[in-house]
């Protein structure tokens, strides 16, 4: 069993750590710690041939999703660094029962774009769950 996340752990300053971060807040529905890992500029594509969104529509798709209340499965394939621009390329599932008995069956191969703040810690600012599969 991991330990609990630490305000101060998000967002990382370790890249090799966000897959790893996001998933322990994403499977335990803590929505404020994931905002911590965005931007506040960041843009999201949460469904296959969507146009990205920002803001609160951002928000309510990362809500969407926490509310089916199935864990996700990730794994990191890549990191690639640019500066303070990284792109990470992500495999992920969410498969299982959802909290209202419907089968959930997503997966997909996210590109993951970051920019490192002056603090030192490295932010989304372009999620795209689906950006490395077929729309």
């Amino acid at each position: 069993m991991s330990e609990p996340l630490q305000v101060h752990d998000i967002p990382t300053d370790d890249l090799t750590r966000q897959t790893e971060l996001f998933l322990r807040a994403f499977n335990s529905g803590d929505h404020a710690t994931i905002e911590r890992m965005y931007s506040p500029d960041a843009v999201s594509v949460w469904k296959p041939g969507e146009e990205p969104v920002a803001g609160d529509a951002r928000r309510a798709n990362v809500a969407e999703f926490l509310a089916m209340g199935v864990p996700m499965r990730a794994r990191t394939k890549g990191i690639y660094v640019n500066g303070d621009t990284a792109l990470l390329i992500v495999d992920w599932a969410i498969k299982g029962t959802s909290r209202t008995g419907e089968e959930v069956d997503l997966a997909g191969v996210g590109t993951d774009v970051m920019r490192r703040g002056r603090d030192g810690r490295w932010r989304y600012i372009i999620d795209n769950a689906y950006g490395g599969s077929d729309a």
